[in-house]
């Protein structure tokens, strides 16, 4: 909110140069939130999506989890106003891949009831083919 009030200022006194590096920080600010909130529901659906490979089995609340989080990440992705997405294809894979050691984290202590530790889990799945379907869900539903 300083940065609002800083912004102001600047462009009162006529200094567009300080305005326009407010703005830049400002945009960074909020391209930074917009993915730390897509990385938060890429764990979730990566999750939901190890326990699917690992267990060989999905179920209804598992399913829904995966759409909420799919909808989630869509829409936290899509720019409202000026149109297309914060981040592209690449960096969109990029976020997923950064997601996944926590949600294979948190997928050892979910699939068979925690049995597994983390890296016997990671034998188990096939991290591409996880990735690869997190990517194909969340381009299929735009």
């Amino acid at each position: 909110m300083e940065e609002l009030f800083t912004l102001k200022d600047l462009l009162l006194k006529g200094d567009i140069s300080g305005a326009l590096i407010i703005v830049e920080e400002l945009e960074e600010m909020s391209r930074d939130d917009k993915i730390s909130n897509i990385s938060s529901y890429a764990v979730i659906l990566l999750l939901y999506l190890i326990k699917q490979q690992a267990e060989n089995r999905t179920t209804r609340s598992w399913d829904v989890s995966i759409r909420n989080s799919v909808w989630e990440i869509q829409k936290k992705n899509k720019r409202r106003k000026a149109g297309g997405y914060y981040l592209n294809s690449e960096e969109l894979r990029e976020a997923i891949e950064e997601a996944y050691s926590r949600a294979i984290d948190k997928a050892s202590s979910e699939v068979a009831e925690g049995i597994y530790d983390t890296e016997t889990l990671e034998k188990m799945v096939n991290q591409e083919e996880i990735i690869d379907r997190a990517m194909a869900l969340i381009s299929s539903e735009d």
